[in-house]
């Protein structure tokens, strides 16, 4: 049944709940696609896992990019949707399009000619800079159709319309499955590419994403239609689209090159406590996912509801939200903790020094998950009301002011040693989500939103 796209009135709850969890869904399904490579990557050897992993720092940069200035889109096209303005809506969603169209272009070309020098920058040894290079090359070219089902699937989500996404990324997904041993094998009259196959058969399935995304665009039926007339430029409009994108881009880019940073600073103990990290590090990207999901959610609620002059609905939203992630990641928190040494055992199951030290790094971090989800949910209402500069310096202060110096006087100037990583997490959690909370009760948020129905 196809969700009403009115966030305005009704059951927050229902609102929110009903959003939240197909968002997860789909971001649980894009996690795997990495993981159906690497299984079948696999199967060539650990070089080609290598040269194939030694891409994603790099590649997440570039989705940061896009996913920043998509979230502008859906910023945009929400308010647009609470103020009933279809006009604005459609109007909104072609210039998006237009716009991370060219921008994919251009990324496409610099992923390509500068490979590469990339892959020699992240530090790919002779015996997988050739596989490396040639993997990022081909698979810089599905940067446009990767950005394309990107804007299709936040503009969907500034009208509140999160199913026909979800259901087209969980067919590509099994698409992937059978495509990517096809083509780094081969079968019959189709030669086996090796690590290149790969990226073969994931340009060919977001192909598939981003045309039937853009033909649901483009045939309008499902609460949007955007117009080859509506795509022109526009610059007062582009403007505002970079102002409220560019600081959600950074706030993404920030999350990677901190992991980096976090990762430099682990390598300086043993290989244990490097293992125990990976394991740790692996947990937290599973929590974040339903914290991103009810992130993603409260931004689409709270922009219609702003821009229907709903201000008072908007922050029930929030607190609604806020008070979902405290419960409910708590509890997942207090899961974890309690299942810690099983959990890393599964992933190591005979070295009992790495299943000591990552189930202590899970039973440090995993209360204050909930903090974490607060955190988000918050960044979520600031997006919502445009405000993605706020989320942005709440990230940046989060990652690199507290956890990372933190971490490090923690663990090389008092005895805690490498445990002082460990805690870096619940305390740069913990004070984010009071920076966050604290913010959110001035009320600033309510007044300061950007002027997004000026752009006629």
């Amino acid at each position: 049944m196809e969700q009403k796209n009115n966030l305005v009135e009704g059951k927050i709850l229902n609102s929110l709940l009903g959003l939240a969890f197909p968002i997860i869904m789909a971001n649980i399904l894009q996690t795997m696609y990495q993981l159906i490579d690497t299984f079948w990557l696999g199967r060539l050897g650990a070089n080609a896992v290598a040269s194939v992993s030694l891409s994603f720092p790099i590649l997440f940069l570039v989705l940061s990019l896009g996913g920043g200035l998509t979230l502008g889109g859906t910023v945009i096209v929400s308010q647009h949707k609470g103020a009933g303005d279809q006009k604005m809506v459609n109007y909104a969603a072609s210039q998006t399009v237009f716009v991370i169209f060219f921008i994919s272009i251009f990324l496409a070309l610099v992923g390509y000619f500068l490979s590469d020098p990339l892959m020699r920058l992240v530090g790919a040894s002779p015996e997988i800079l050739s596989d490396s290079v040639t993997y990022f090359k081909v698979s810089s070219w599905g940067f446009i159709f990767l950005f394309m089902f990107f804007v299709y699937q936040s503009l969907m989500r500034g009208i509140g319309n999160v199913l026909i996404p979800m259901y087209i990324v969980l067919a590509t997904v099994i698409l992937n499955l059978i495509l990517d041993p096809l083509f780094i094998f081969g079968y019959g009259s189709i030669p086996g590419y090796g690590v290149a196959g790969a990226a073969i058969a994931s340009i060919i399935t977001q192909g598939v994403s981003a045309v039937a995304g853009m033909w649901i665009l483009f045939r309008g039926k499902r609460g949007i239609k955007i117009k080859f007339s509506h795509m022109k430029f526009d610059f007062p409009w582009i403007k505002n689209l970079f102002i409220i994108g560019i600081p959600s881009s950074l706030d993404q880019s920030s999350r990677a090159t901190a992991m980096t940073a976090m990762v430099m600073l682990v390598t300086s103990f043993s290989s244990d406590v490097v293992a125990a990290y990976g394991i740790g590090a692996r947990i937290l990207s599973l929590v974040i996912v339903p914290a991103l999901g009810l992130s993603i959610a409260t931004t689409s609620l709270v922009g219609q509801n702003i821009g229907a002059d709903r201000i008072d609905r908007a922050e029930k939203a929030g607190d609604l939200g806020a008070l979902i992630a405290a419960i409910g990641l708590t509890f997942l928190g207090m899961l974890l903790f309690f299942f810690a040494e099983p959990l890393t055992r599964f992933f190591v199951p005979d070295d009992e020094n790495v299943i000591r030290i990552g189930a202590k790094f899970i039973k440090i971090m995993a209360p204050s998950f909930g903090l974490l989800g607060v955190q988000q949910v918050l960044n979520g209402v600031f997006n919502g009301a445009g405000l993605t500069t706020v989320s942005m310096f709440i990230s940046i202060l989060t990652l690199w002011i507290i956890r990372f110096p933190t971490g490090f006087i923690l663990s090389h100037k008092t005895p805690l040693d490498y445990e002082g990583i460990w805690w870096a997490f619940p305390i740069s959690n913990a004070l984010a989500a009071i920076i966050a909370f604290v913010y959110y009760k001035r009320g600033t948020w309510k007044t300061k939103q950007p002027k997004v129905f000026n752009f006629e």
